[in-house]
C-alpha cells in the first residue's frame, strides 16, 4: 500500500510523463518537413505569421461594456472619460471589450495539471546581466523629475477629487 506522499509522487511522475509524451508527439507533428504549408526562411522561421490572437479569440463571444461602466472606470482612475457617442469613446470601448475578451479566454485555459514550483526552485534570473553597468534606475531617476514628494513622482491628475 502506498503512503499518501508516495501516491502523490507517483501521480506527479505519471503526469510528467504524459506531458513529455504529448509534447514529443506534438513536436514530431510540427517538425515533419512534408507537412510544411507555409513559406519559411533558410532557418525554418515562417516568413509570415501562421496564426493571430484575433483568429484564436474569434470563437469567444464579444463582451459589451455599457457607457456607465466605462465612466465608472474613468472615475476610479481619476481620468476624464471621452464624451459618449464620439469616435474616441467608441474606440476606447472596443479596445476594452477586446481586453475583457482576452482575459476571459485566458481564464478558460485548463491548468488542472499545472504544478506550481516550490519556493526557491525555478528559473534563476540574474538582473545584473540584464542591465548595463552605466544605466540609471530607482531613486537616482527622481533627481531628474521637476516635482517629487517623499521619494515619489508628483503627477497632476486630469480631474481633482473633492
Amino acid at each position: 500500500m502506498f503512503s499518501r506522499r508516495g501516491g502523490l509522487q507517483l501521480a506527479r511522475l505519471a503526469a510528467s510523463q504524459r506531458v513529455q509524451q504529448s509534447t514529443a508527439s506534438r513536436l514530431k507533428s510540427i517538425l515533419r518537413p512534408n507537412d510544411v504549408t507555409h513559406e519559411t526562411d533558410s532557418y525554418g522561421i515562417p516568413a509570415h505569421p501562421t496564426w493571430s490572437v484575433n483568429d484564436l479569440l474569434s470563437s469567444y463571444p464579444q463582451p459589451t461594456i455599457p457607457p456607465s461602466t466605462l465612466k465608472r472606470l474613468h472615475e476610479l482612475s481619476a481620468l476624464i472619460p471621452p464624451e459618449e457617442g464620439t469616435l474616441a469613446h467608441a474606440k476606447l470601448t472596443q479596445g476594452l471589450e477586446g481586453l475583457v475578451r482576452l482575459v476571459e479566454a485566458v481564464k478558460l485555459v485548463d491548468t488542472s495539471e499545472v504544478e506550481i514550483w516550490a519556493e526557491g526552485k525555478g528559473i534563476k534570473l540574474d538582473a545584473a546581466m540584464d542591465t548595463p553597468d552605466d544605466s540609471v534606475s530607482g531613486q537616482a531617476l527622481l533627481k531628474h523629475s521637476s516635482r517629487t514628494r517623499d521619494g515619489f513622482y508628483v503627477v497632476d491628475a486630469d480631474k481633482r477629487r473633492i
